[in-house]
């Protein structure tokens, strides 16, 4: 039976390997959504923002940017739903959005399969978190909680199914839940669906 260090090695391969694997097509598709967002919003289309990793780290994430500039520094579940633009809807439906955080997972910063990382001011999910010790796992770019359809507006449930990955790494589990997030399984942070008027 794998030791937890091996289940990390093969874990880091699997996501190394398949990030370099998708990393042409994630250009090829990234560049003209990029282009469509700067004339849309005239801003940068690349969406960089202050994430904690494992262990509370703190890193740089990377998207395509959804949501119009001027937003503010906050969680999605949190912004207006008229904040996000009309190719920002289809970027995050379609999860183009998170193609970028291949970047992340290259680096090491993320795994393909984790718990989302929370903002360093989401201080009530990051001590949720530490509680159930999902604080010790690279975070990903989706996860149980994600393909469940939860957001990060319910911390202590959220940190609760996000424990329940803890344990050793299966290659099986971790395709099922990127097969099942490719497929739509969950919404992520969904903005409120409240309009600002």
């Amino acid at each position: 039976m794998p030791n937890q260090l091996d289940s990390r090695y093969g874990k880091r391969l699997f996501d190394v390997t398949l990030a370099l694997a998708l990393a042409v097509p994630a250009i090829v598709l990234c560049a003209p959504m990029a282009i469509l967002i700067w004339l849309d919003d005239r801003a940068n289309p690349l969406f960089i923002q202050r994430r904690l990793g494992r262990d509370g780290r703190v890193f740089q994430l990377v998207k395509l940017r959804t949501m119009r500039t001027g937003t503010g520094d906050r969680p999605s579940h949190e912004a207006l739903a008229n904040s996000i633009t009309p190719l920002g809807q289809w970027l995050r439906r379609t999860k183009v959005d998170e193609l970028p955080q291949l970047w992340n997972v290259l680096r090491g910063e993320m795994s393909f399969v984790g718990p989302r990382p929370g903002l360093p001011s989401q201080i009530e999910l990051a001590q949720s978190r530490k509680r159930y010790g999902v604080h010790r796992l690279l975070p990903g770019i989706t996860g149980v909680s994600q393909v469940r359809g939860l957001d990060m507006s319910t911390p202590e449930l959220l940190a609760e199914i996000d424990a329940t990955y803890i344990g050793t790494w299966s290659l099986r589990r971790d395709l099922a839940l990127l097969v099942q997030t490719a497929r739509g399984g969950g919404q992520g942070d969904a903005a409120a669906r409240r309009i600002d008027r």
